[in-house]
């Protein structure tokens, strides 16, 4: 505790007496200061201790007292020492008056006590304060330190609450909440994520002071008048984590210590994290090109553990491609950053394993089918269609204004090679169609029918029936609705001639007319083919 007016009072060797205000003795001195000028304002700070011997002063006028008191209270000056047997016998009533009316403690010093021995007293009682603070500043990084090499951030933040008297919380990337303490402040952390994304938009470092969540939050778990400090954690351009920490009042110099080692503890692990991420992220790689390969046995021996059942069990493969995302400024951004946040936050939070690898303007992903990862990533990514069908190129900064994403089916590992054509597929359609996320079973339970509105299939299509159109158009018959109805008839005469209207004589002359003018024989399942796909892309213009 800091020096107070009481414990210079209570300090034997001054002999200080109260003589006004001993109802404010509790007060902290910042400093002890002597002044003997009639208007020390200026000089002062707030929180000091003024001492005078009122050499030019007229203690005895009660009208310039109390102007001189109220000055001395309105600039924060805490107490008032004032020396007797120099200039006064005793302190004038018209002091003593003035200082029981602004409430300020006023003390008696004798003559015997130097205000050099007071000024000694403070600053050695500050000393101490701060040589208590600092010692348990290094009790409590020793102790965090303990309960992150033992426990990791869970027992770091059980260590930094109990440290100072409060709660705090881990955000990850993503803005949600990894670990809290104690156990009730997950509901408390939960309610400051808009607060961590606004932060996360700062460059690292970076801290916010952010007050409480409002009246409706009124539990006796529920803290909504605390004060709470979010802090940044990471290194790189955008921070890869956040610490909050909740107190009833603005810490103190040991809790400062104890937040800040926290901070330093964190970012070292965030940080470490990176670079086994970074080497995680070669043996994915690896891992990756033995299962495309063909190689399930080997892809396992190299995985080892990395990623638990993954490679065991049906799941899907992640095609991302951002060929056409805009350049940021200084060239730092990666347009994969909010997507890779997305899946590996969901992951970890539902104890799955995800297997990234960056593949230049491409990025794969292997994600349990079914799981969180999955499900992150179509929220995700809806959420950006969303904004750029609003206008906006993304949910953040704009840096995945140009990222399509591909999803496969479910596959196992001998069927990985498939399933990532299959998600490149998905991912092709998204593009023609100018979407962000294409699922490749969509494509299957769907109609083929949508992929002839590309332009090339139309161009193709017009070609091949452009002399028949021509023919038509001279009113020398109807050979397209004729070759229409002769097909979708499967080549039943009667039946095709029926649904036209006309002799079975007349549609057989029809079909060889229309065999003369394409070059290309009917009896031909391709041409078949060909011609139908030509005239259902004609037909959905």
């Amino acid at each position: 505790m800091p020096p107070t007016l009481a414990s210079l009072v209570h300090h034997s060797a001054l002999k200080l007496t109260v003589r006004a205000g001993e109802d404010r003795l509790d007060v902290p001195v910042r400093w002890a200061h002597v002044s003997e000028l009639a208007d020390p304002v200026p000089y002062m700070e707030g929180g000091e201790l003024l001492l005078i011997t009122a050499l030019k002063l007229d203690a005895e006028d009660p009208e310039a007292m109390r102007r001189y008191v109220r000055r001395l209270v309105k600039a924060g000056v805490v107490g008032l020492g004032f020396a007797v047997g120099v200039n006064y016998a005793d302190i004038p009533k018209a002091l003593v008056d003035a200082a029981e009316e602004e409430g300020l403690p006023l003390l008696e010093v004798p003559r015997r006590t130097p205000f050099l021995a007071i000024s000694k007293a403070v600053s050695a009682a500050i000393a101490a304060d701060q040589y208590r603070a600092v010692t348990a500043g290094f009790a409590a990084q020793r102790e965090l330190t303990k309960q992150a090499l033992t426990d990791g951030p869970q027992g770091l933040l059980r260590a930094l609450a109990a440290q100072v008297d409060g709660w705090a919380a881990l955000y990850d990337a993503s803005g949600a909440v990894v670990a809290s303490a104690p156990e009730w402040a997950g509901r408390r952390a939960a309610r400051l994520t808009a607060e961590v994304e606004r932060l996360r938009e700062r460059p690292a470092p970076a801290s916010v002071v952010v007050g409480g969540g409002g009246p409706e939050h009124s539990g006796p778990d529920d803290r909504h008048d605390d004060r709470v400090e979010l802090h940044s954690l990471g290194t790189g351009r955008r921070p890869r984590a956040a610490l909050a920490v909740g107190t009833a009042s603005a810490p103190g110099t040991a809790e400062r210590y104890a937040v800040h080692s926290a901070i330093a503890l964190l970012t070292l692990t965030t940080e470490r994290s990176r670079s086994l991420n970074a080497a995680q992220q070669r043996i994915g790689a690896a891992v990756l090109c033995m299962l495309l390969a063909g190689e399930p046995d080997h892809a396992r021996a190299v995985a080892g553990d990395l990623y638990g059942g993954l490679l065991d069990a049906p799941f899907r493969v992640i095609v991302a491609d951002a060929t056409g995302a805009p350049a940021a400024a200084g060239g730092g951004a990666d347009p994969f950053d909010g997507l890779t946040e997305v899946v590996e936050s969901a992951a970890a939070r539902a104890g799955e394993a995800v297997l990234v690898v960056p593949e230049g303007d491409r990025l794969v992903a292997l994600v349990t089918d079914g799981g969180a990862a999955v499900e992150a990533c179509a929220q995700y990514t809806a959420t950006l269609e969303s904004a750029r069908a609003a206008g906006g190129v993304g949910p953040e900064s704009g840096d995945e204004g140009g990222l399509v994403v591909g999803l496969s089916a479910p596959a196992g590992p001998i069927a990985a090679a498939a399933a990532y054509k299959q998600a490149e597929q998905a991912l092709s359609v998204a593009r023609r169609r100018g979407r962000v996320f294409v699922e490749h079973e969509q494509l299957a339970a769907g109609s083929v029918l949508p992929l002839l509105a590309d332009d090339a299939v139309k161009a193709f299509a017009d070609g091949l029936l452009r002399a028949l159109r021509e023919h038509d158009a001279t009113g020398r018959g109807d050979l397209v609705a004729s070759l229409r109805a002769w097909l979708s008839r499967h080549g039943q005469w009667d039946a095709a001639a029926a649904d036209l209207g006309v002799h079975r004589h007349t549609l057989r002359y029809r079909m060889r007319r229309v065999e003369e003018i394409l070059g290309r024989s009917l009896d031909d399942p391709d041409v078949r083919m060909e011609l139908w796909l030509a005239l259902k892309a004609t037909s959905t213009e």
